[in-house]
């Protein structure tokens, strides 16, 4: 596989300051050292519990977070590290579909405004084709261009999140985060929007990364997974396969945890994870997940598991496994 996206060691942590000199203390592990690639025209799935770093790992890879290490590349472009000058054409080949279209669109801008701001920054088109464009996107994505002159609070969530989803490709971006992007939304509309996201990745040809913490929308969306523990990725696979055949405790655990419409379902095989997740201030020692793994060896506690290919372009990090 050859990798459009290259993301190769990235952290990030967010310091802690207090104090009369406001001297850092302590960080937030929020990001621990993780690597993947994208293929071009591929989505990939990061999946994890709430505070695992998902959205952190989104944002450091489009720049909007300096990350603290690590490099991210896109087609041998280094993002981290680019030339202030070519930064401006960078952007409009990465984009972002922001999780809650309620907050995600300036409430004091009309449609029409919001769509044709990143196109007067970016690109010197006129304004018979700016609004030729628009329309075009609009029509795109199941909108009318009566919507041109309303606000953002006129619009239902689905709406809004349309018209984000035309806000992320006026550019004519390659690559776009989708930072859960149907989790604010009722299940109806859920399966309208990730249909409306798989006809434009067909027509834009796009590359996602696709982070989300429901694994059945992952499942329908996206051809690999990424499963991320505590600001670490623990496994990734091809999606079929992760699901058929999770290598990881974790992994497994959050599997067994999808609720699936089976009243007569044996709901004793569901794994259980005892305790809270540990704090990413101060992060357990080796294995991140040994707190709470079922499966808990002494190894665990002292050394951290080394990446272990279980067959192509399956891979996990557990000691289970060597």
């Amino acid at each position: 596989m050859t990798g459009f996206i290259k993301v190769k060691n990235l952290i990030k942590e967010f310091p802690i300051r207090g104090g009369f000199f406001n001297k850092q203390y302590e960080a937030v592990h929020a990001v621990n050292d993780i690597s993947f690639e994208i293929a071009k025209g591929e989505t990939l799935g990061l999946v994890g519990e709430s505070g695992c770093g998902k959205s952190t790992a989104g944002r450091c890879i489009l720049g909007l977070l300096p990350p603290t290490g690590g490099s991210v590349r896109i087609d041998d472009m280094e993002v981290t590290e680019i030339d202030p000058a070519l930064k401006k054409s960078l952007k409009q080949r990465m984009q972002i579909i922001f999780q809650n279209p309620y907050s995600s669109l300036n409430p004091r801008m009309t449609i029409d405004t919001i769509l044709k701001e990143p196109l007067l920054i970016h690109r010197n088109f006129s304004k018979s084709k700016q609004n030729d464009f628009i329309a075009k996107l609009l029509d795109m994505v199941g909108l009318d261009r009566s919507v041109l002159s309303r606000y953002p609070h006129e619009f239902s969530g689905g709406q809004r999140q349309r018209i984000g989803i035309a806000r992320a490709l006026v550019l004519q971006p390659e690559f776009i985060v989708a930072d859960e992007p149907v989790s604010a939304l009722d299940i109806s509309i859920q399966a309208q929007i990730l249909n409306l996201m798989q006809n434009l990745k067909k027509e834009f040809r796009l590359t996602y990364l696709f982070i989300s913490h429901d694994l059945s929308v992952v499942r329908h969306f996206c051809d690999r997974v990424a499963v991320m523990y505590l600001g670490e990725i623990v496994e990734t696979a091809p999606t079929e396969e992760l699901f058929r055949s999770p290598k990881h405790p974790y992994t497994r655990a959050l599997l067994s945890s999808v609720p699936l419409p089976e009243p007569e379902r044996d709901l004793s095989k569901r794994i259980i994870l005892k305790g809270d997740i540990p704090s990413p201030v101060n992060p357990p020692s080796g294995c991140k997940f040994h707190t709470r793994c079922p499966h808990v060896m002494d190894i665990c506690s002292k050394t951290s598991p080394s990446k272990t290919q279980v067959n192509y372009e399956h891979f996990a990090n557990c000691h289970l496994l060597t």
